[in-house]
């Protein structure tokens, strides 16, 4: 009789903790749920003025994009300096986790940029000229690579090859198209916007003009629905729309190369990598492909492909974008094929002066741009017109504990910026550092490089204008909220 009161008494408990815990699910500290916990207002409710709640919210991966799951990695160089930069110093970082495109961006991918433009800004030709790759980058004094130059971007067989000849600007370009062509797509699957084959100068979908009501749309466009039935136009706060593809930084880009994921046991990493690859071997050790190369990159000198009937990479220039196995992370080509743009400037002491969270030199803060009324002002593309109000590319670099003035009197010194820490020098013949707040950061190695590149710790740089034959990019997008979700 005891023992069945004492079972009557455990049920009994068992079903008030369970319905508590459902209480406190629904309202509580674990899951929000349609009662706000501060006022115990309802949400999404006519009654109580549609405050917004979005409820389990899990972020989904943009097309092409593959999870990179964040964590702490040493950053830097993992073997001898051979350029003698002494740049790249080993350092202890942490990097949130992130979205990144699982292959370089192809020959199609771009064409779908450029045709784009070339149909919304039909007879601007300097729009369209000025997010064209630079085929002739492909020319050679002494070698015949003008089939390159005419067939390379242009040509079907190249379709899913590496976009090349595109400058740092033309890559941030080509991530702010996407992002809009991406969020359009969003809006249309939920049936909210119809695909609106005329758009043209400002009235042009991108999300920011689009989410504060700025374009207009196509006719017969629905508004987003709430709960009690009324409309409106999409906000950010409900979490439709994606955040922005962008370039990674160079630590996300250097951390997902690495994809050290296969290499830890627990929070121990039990070997770190040279190469995307385990071991030191640049061929594949598998019983298939064994004695293969396991990037694109040249040999030796003459050496870009190996010889007939036994190529040891299959590739002359740039192969496939999904060639040759992929690292941990799943992503493809880390190493070799083409190098990769970064959002980083460069600079030699990146090491000494960097967060040690999300490190990144870079940072330009922007404002958009009001008239008189508190309207947005557009440009004649439909494009959002910002005021540049804090820029940090040059952190450090104009102070005077940094810079060196001849005469010895920093108080005397005007205006000092970058150009006056790194020696700049246009004449002929004359030394320039070439280190501007202009120069970025481009990484991974390519078809004309030698191994010492293929090493994700390696860095060089170039002018955000310029583009070469072996120069492409991938996007990223920053993940929100929890760093794999709860």
């Amino acid at each position: 009789m005891k023992l069945m009161k004492l079972k009557t008494l455990f049920i009994v408990l068992l079903a008030v903790m369970v319905s508590s815990c459902g209480m406190f699910n629904k309202n509580g500290k674990g899951k929000k749920g349609s009662t706000s916990r501060t006022t115990g207002w309802k949400y999404n409710d006519e009654a109580t003025g549609n405050i917004p709640n979005v409820s389990g919210y899990e972020q989904e991966a943009g097309p092409g994009l593959v999870f990179i799951q964040g964590g702490t990695f040493t950053m830097g160089r993992v073997e001898e300096d051979v350029m003698y930069r002494w740049d790249n110093f080993p350092r202890r970082v942490t990097v949130a986790s992130f979205y990144m495109d699982e292959t370089e961006v192809s020959n199609q991918d771009y064409r779908e940029f450029t045709h784009w433009t070339s149909r919304v800004y039909a007879g601007d030709r300097a729009k369209l000229v000025s997010v064209l790759p630079d085929t002739s980058l492909w020319r050679q004094e002494l070698a015949y690579n003008e089939p390159y130059v005419d067939d390379y971007f242009r040509h079907p067989a190249y379709s899913d090859y590496p976009v090349v000849g595109v400058s740092w600007v033309q890559a941030q370009a080509y991530c702010a198209w996407r992002t809009d062509r991406v969020n359009e797509q969003i809006l249309v699957d939920r049936g909210i916007l119809k695909h609106d084959n005329t758009q043209a100068g400002k009235n042009v979908f991108t999300t920011d003009t689009y989410i504060n009501g700025i374009y207009q749309g196509a006719e017969g466009d629905k508004p987003q629905t709430n709960p009690d039935g009324s409309t409106r136009r999409v906000r950010a706060e409900d979490g439709i729309t994606l955040p922005k593809y962008r370039l990674p930084t160079e630590a996300e880009w250097e951390y997902a190369a690495y994809g050290l994921i296969g290499n830890t046991d627990g929070e121990l990493l039990t070997d770190r990598k040279i190469y995307p690859w385990n071991g030191a071997y640049l061929r594949e050790d598998s019983k298939k492909n064994k004695g293969r190369m396991r990037a694109n990159f040249v040999r030796g000198r003459g050496d870009m492909m190996g010889m007939a009937g036994a190529l040891n990479d299959n590739a002359d220039i740039t192969a496939p974008v999904f060639s040759y196995e992929p690292n941990d992370f799943g992503l493809y080509c880390m190493a070799g094929n083409v190098n990769e743009w970064v959002a980083d400037v460069y600079r030699p002491l990146s090491f000494n002066d960097e967060n040690e969270f999300n490190p990144y030199r870079g940072n330009v803060i922007t404002e958009r741009k009001r008239d008189k009324n508190g309207k947005w002002i557009v440009d004649k593309y439909g494009q959002v017109v910002k005021d540049t109000v804090a820029d940090y590319r040059n952190f450090l670099d104009g102070d005077p504990n940094s810079q060196v003035v001849e005469s010895g009197n920093w108080n005397a010194a005007k205006d000092r910026k970058t150009d006056g820490m790194y020696i700049q020098d246009n004449r002929p013949g004359a030394f320039s550092s070439l280190i501007t707040d202009e120069v970025r950061v481009y990484k991974g190695g390519s078809w004309k490089d030698r191994a010492y590149w293929l090493v994700p710790g390696t860095r060089r740089y170039l002018e955000e204008t310029k583009a070469q034959d072996d120069l492409g990019f991938r996007c990223a997008m920053t993940r929100v909220g929890s760093p794999e979700g709860f």
